[in-house]
């Protein structure tokens, strides 16, 4: 049986914990974190949750949901869930999500899981993103996996294998949940499509093929559905550039979209927790080439991302603008219309080039979730 050295991608142990949450409340940019989040006469409260935390769950409890609470009464509308049924609780899973903002996708699940009495979810968490001690600090304090995605085929092939590992032991061995996204990266185009290199990670480290292998780990879709798309006009951007030239990012785009995504308006948010696609293998022919069986899997699992994701007066809007019709006039009212031209005018104007095909982008951003939803 191969042994893995978990060290380069595990969250912190708890006798890491106290002198990172140390770490994370002397650094300077906790103190902006604070002052954007909470008025001042609770600082010295929440400090000290923070340094009374014995465990990562007491972190997060005192401090980190407080953190996303305070983060969506600023910048959203109401906050919905539903499928909780679909939570194992004394079983691991893995929650494979749409991704549509950096932090809050993984964020919200937790707050819903831990509001229905759940124990958290891990989060794999890019190694781009670790862009700072800080970030650091707070992601591997709350649970985060690293991914590591650059490398030689060889080193991709490693660090696929022993993500695959810590998943697998994580989910089977110790019944925890993990939250992973569909694909590299958020959704640029609002088109929810899982990767199927994805699952071939997940399957890397069980046994008799792919299925067997899957089932091991409760696969779960899980879709997160925002009124307005977080960094709407940066998703458009960086399609717009990349269908002219090589895309790429600018040093501190990362950052600049973590940023955006929390501060941003997003109006209503709805999560459905999906049923675990188990059930759904035994009318999988299994004598197919490995990767057509796992391409049948990411089926699975879009089928009901596609069916379950919450459409809002935007998308019907969108849809009709792209397609140059009435067919969901009911759906929506001047307020979103205003909504919508007023966020698409600025993205417009932050982009050089080709207004027309920047605003189809723009419709097709919000319009492809009824498109999708159609086809499911």
């Amino acid at each position: 049986m191969t042994e893995y050295n978990f060290d380069p991608i595990r969250p912190y142990y708890l006798d890491e914990l106290p002198a990172a949450l140390e770490r994370i409340v002397s650094n300077e940019q906790f103190d902006h974190l604070m002052n954007y989040l909470f008025p001042k006469e609770e600082h010295e409260f929440l400090i000290t949750k923070i340094k009374q935390s014995k465990n990562t769950h007491e972190f997060q409890l005192g401090f980190m949901l407080p953190v996303i609470r305070s983060i969506l009464n600023k910048t959203a509308g109401e906050i919905t869930v539903s499928g909780i049924e679909n939570v194992l609780g004394k079983q691991g899973q893995v929650f494979i999500a749409n991704h549509r903002d950096i932090i809050l996708d993984s964020s919200i699940l937790a707050l819903h899981l831990a509001t229905h009495g759940f124990e958290t979810c891990k989060i794999t968490w890019g190694s781009n993103l670790m862009i700072s001690p800080f970030i650091v600090d707070i992601g591997k304090a709350n649970r985060m996996i690293t991914v590591y995605r650059e490398g030689s085929p060889k080193e991709m092939l490693r660090n696929s294998q022993l993500l695959s590992a810590y998943i697998r032991e994580t989910v089977s061995k110790k019944n925890q949940t993990v939250w992973i996204a569909q694909k590299k990266g958020r959704s640029k185009d609002g088109t929810d499509i899982t990767d199927v290199s994805v699952l071939k990670m997940l399957s890397l480290t069980g046994e008799g093929g792919a299925i067997n292998s899957l089932k091991e780990i409760n696969p779960t879709p899980v879709t997160i559905s925002y009124e307005w798309e977080p960094c709407d006009g940066m998703k458009v951007r960086e399609l717009f550039l990349s269908e002219r030239t090589e895309y790429i990012k600018e040093k501190n785009e990362d950052f600049l979209s973590i940023i955006g995504g929390v501060v941003s308006q997003k109006g209503r948010i709805h999560m459905h927790i999906g049923e675990p696609i188990n059930h759904l293998f035994s009318e999988l022919n299994a004598n197919q080439r490995p990767n057509d069986v796992l391409k049948d899997i990411a089926k699975l699992v879009d089928h009901q991302m596609h069916q379950n994701y919450m459409l809002w007066p935007s998308n019907y809007l969108a849809y009709d603008l792209l397609n140059n019709t009435t067919k969901y006039a009911q759906e929506y009212n001047q307020e979103t219309k205003e909504n919508f031209n007023e966020r698409m005018n600025k993205t417009i104007e932050s982009i050089n080039g080709d207004k027309d095909r920047i605003k189809e982008l723009f419709y097709k951003l919000y319009a492809n979730p009824v498109i999708n939803k159609l086809g499911a």
